[in-house]
């Protein structure tokens, strides 16, 4: 039986799908998933990796950018059309941070560059399967700060009673926030405990998902998410 952090609520193995051209990493990669518990699936294309991902129905994508037929922000726009909440780990053998925030502006959850430890893309993902609750296994409420509300059980946001679509990234940071109500967040905590490991300083990152949140959180509304100038973001009603 798969370890229990590798499984899902319903006791089956957590699903990841593996995609890379190169047939011998994405074997190595899905041997190491494997290994840790996780029921594996690999594919060397955009269009395989599309077509098993609809039969297979992963949890998780770790996802090359670049791809013989087309890209990995292709395969995204398509996987996450067919499965709105899968998570997905990019790998990028490019090093700019354009590049970075494109993938994660296309709806990717967090990247990794090439060449990469083992460790470090098996703690991403780990990151990623956290933040998405999928070995959550305890209950733990509901929030609310002023008219913004969240059922940590059913994961669902609203604000004024209208329902906020998230994604697993853009929830969580959100719990962050409202676990912690009018206290000023700098960028640097919410890295540790969103993102779990150390940007290396790229707080764009955080700017870019808190960007993000006014827009589903704030926009049409009095806001709730404000900026501390050199120190961070707080959330709490007023100005």
């Amino acid at each position: 039986m798969a370890p229990a952090g590798a499984r899902r609520p319903d006791g089956t193995a957590i699903r990841v799908l593996v995609v890379d051209d190169e047939p011998s990493l994405a074997e190595l990669l899905g041997s190491v998933l494997r290994y840790e518990g996780w029921d594996t699936r690999t594919a060397g294309t955009g269009t395989d990796a599309v077509s098993i991902a609809r039969e297979f129905q992963p949890d998780a994508v770790i996802l090359d950018i670049m791809l013989p037929d087309f890209d990995g922000l292709e395969v995204l726009r398509r996987l996450r059309a067919e499965n709105a909440g899968v998570c997905v780990l990019f790998l990028t053998a490019r090093d700019a941070v354009e590049d970075r925030i494109a993938g994660i502006t296309a709806g990717g959850d967090d990247y990794v560059t090439k060449p990469f430890s083992l460790e470090e893309v098996l703690a991403r993902l780990r990151g990623l399967l956290r933040r998405a609750d999928l070995t959550r296994t305890h209950s733990e409420g509901s929030l609310s700060v002023a008219d913004l509300t969240m059922d940590e059980d059913a994961r669902e946001v609203r604000r004024g009673g209208d329902l906020i679509e998230l994604t697993a990234t853009e929830f969580e940071l959100l719990r962050f926030l409202m676990r912690n109500p009018r206290r000023v967040l700098s960028k640097a905590q919410i890295l540790d405990r969103v993102w779990n490991y150390d940007f290396g300083g790229q707080a764009h990152v955080v700017e870019l998902y808190i960007s993000y949140l006014r827009k589903k959180i704030d926009a049409g509304r009095p806001p709730l998410i404000h900026t501390v100038r050199g120190v961070g973001y707080v959330l709490k009603p007023g100005g």
